[in-house]
């Protein structure tokens, strides 16, 4: 039988193995395990990134207003960095908004591929709402850990979560703002990538194979594609990781048991 003729499963009904199938009494329970889950590396993670975004504002000319705002209402380092740098150079409001869309596009295939995972009375309009705490730490985090919870509690653990995340965002971006001009560059610069690294390293314990090569397939396209063209390596060296670990996945690893994870 081909794929195109299996049958599809959602992704909230795959049954979770007998003993984490009651990992929290109730959906309280379950927000609050997702907010401590939260508290510890993850926001300490953000909250640098948010550091180093923050003095990055103060350095660029940008008021704390401003530079606070985009961390609250956008919470998307990568856009809000091309937000800065676009503004810099004058950008029209057009070609700023255009370019912080494209930076956001990533938010699509993580919003698919989690949100199925919700229990399908959480599948409303409130999660419009939730879409706001989606990031990649987040993300990364609840991939992990939602085989190993029940449908019906992960999306009370996927807010708490988030929202602190979220809210971390904030003061850590206040406090890099005032803090500019502290630390050298290098070190503010450091602090801005330290949330995608954390981002990676948590993606590669995610079980399915699929995530491990593609992160490996990227770490060796990317320096061959920076070499061709550095401004477009980025996007192409992912698009070919990307496409070649999909292929992989659906021709081999999908065919043997205990590969896929």
């Amino acid at each position: 039988m081909s794929s195109s003729d299996q049958p599809y499963i959602d992704p909230s009904e795959i049954a979770l193995e007998g003993s984490v199938a009651e990992r929290f009494q109730s959906r309280e329970d379950a927000f609050w395990t997702g907010l401590r889950d939260a508290a510890g590396a993850p926001a300490m993670v953000l909250f640098a990134g948010m550091v180093g975004f923050g003095a990055m504002g103060k350095t660029n000319g940008f008021d704390v207003w401003f530079t606070t705002f985009t961390s609250l209402f956008m919470f998307a380092l990568p856009g809000q960095v091309v937000l800065l740098e676009m503004a810099i150079t004058g950008s029209s409001v057009i070609a700023i908004a255009l370019a912080v869309t494209l930076t956001s596009t990533r938010f699509i295939t993580m919003t698919v591929t989690l949100f199925p995972q919700f229990h399908h009375k959480d599948r409303n309009r409130s999660l419009y709402a939730s879409v706001h705490l989606l990031a990649m730490t987040a993300w990364a985090i609840s991939m992990r850990e939602f085989h190993s919870i029940e449908t019906k509690h992960r999306l009370s653990y996927f807010v708490g979560l988030g929202l602190i995340c979220w809210l971390i965002s904030v003061p850590g971006t206040i406090l890099g703002f005032y803090l500019a001009g502290m630390v050298p560059p290098a070190i503010t610069l450091g602090l801005v990538f330290i949330n995608p690294l954390f981002f990676l390293l948590t993606f590669t314990e995610v079980n399915p194979w699929i995530n491990r090569i593609a992160l490996m397939l990227g770490c060796i396209f990317g320096p061959i594609f920076f070499i061709v063209d550095r401004d477009t390596s980025l996007l192409t060296s992912g698009l070919v990781a990307g496409t070649i670990a999909y292929f992989i996945d659906r021709k081999f690893l999908r065919k043997k048991a205990g590969i896929i994870g």
